[in-house]
């Protein structure tokens, strides 16, 4: 008797941890993606620019704000525990991009809508959103000028990402609480970007995985 208790214990322990074992998941190792090559490559030539000002295209000021958005994105993907995750404050439905990374072969990015007040599921992977034509948005928080979509955007974030998208109740500008990676029209890139309107996106059943 004292030895099936012993074994059920030990049978017990192992289901315990079969079932934990994506809490124990190893954090995503975000230094060894192409993002993280771009972004330490992009750094580099910011700083032979800086180094030779008179030899850029870019105003000293345009260097060092470009340098600041590239350093943040370099500390996210050094230091993120998880997947990036995109989460809605707009008060409309929001498009965004997502994937199921896997070990093998990852799912490829395709476009989803998600709710207002919700969050994308930290086991999939939020590459960005994407804006219909119209909407006001201020793509920099250090640059909170707005500018009026004349075409819809697809914007990009590095992995690791904790991207916040909301609507400022004073002004109705789309805010970001990070600067995007890059910005894609139509054609640019192999990711999704229709020609909707918000009331598409508003009347499209939401889709996306959350938690």
């Amino acid at each position: 008797m004292k030895y099936l208790k012993i074994i059920l214990v030990a049978v017990m322990l192992l289901a315990n941890l079969a079932w934990a074992q994506p809490s124990l998941a190893d954090p995503p190792k975000l230094t060894t993606s192409s993002d993280y090559t771009e972004v330490t490559q992009a750094i580099q030539e910011l700083l032979q620019a800086k180094a030779a000002p008179e030899q850029s295209a870019y105003t000293p000021a345009e260097i060092e704000q470009k340098l600041g958005d590239l350093k943040l994105q370099k500390y996210i993907l050094e230091t993120a525990s998880s997947w990036g995750v995109c989460r809605n404050e707009t008060g409309l439905n929001l498009g965004i991009y997502a994937n199921k990374p896997a070990k093998k072969a990852a799912s490829p990015t395709a476009l989803y809508f998600l709710a207002p007040g919700e969050e994308t599921d930290d086991e999939w992977d939020c590459d960005g959103v994407y804006l219909p034509t119209g909407s006001l948005v201020a793509l920099n928080p250090n640059d909170p000028q707005p500018q009026e979509l004349l075409e819809p955007l697809a914007i990009k974030v590095v992995n690791g990402t904790k991207l916040l998208v909301k609507t400022n109740a004073e002004t109705g500008v789309i805010e970001l609480n990070v600067p995007p990676a890059k910005l894609f029209k139509a054609g640019e890139i192999d990711w999704s970007i229709p020609a909707l309107t918000q009331a598409e996106i508003d009347a499209t059943a939401t889709n996306a995985p959350v938690d």
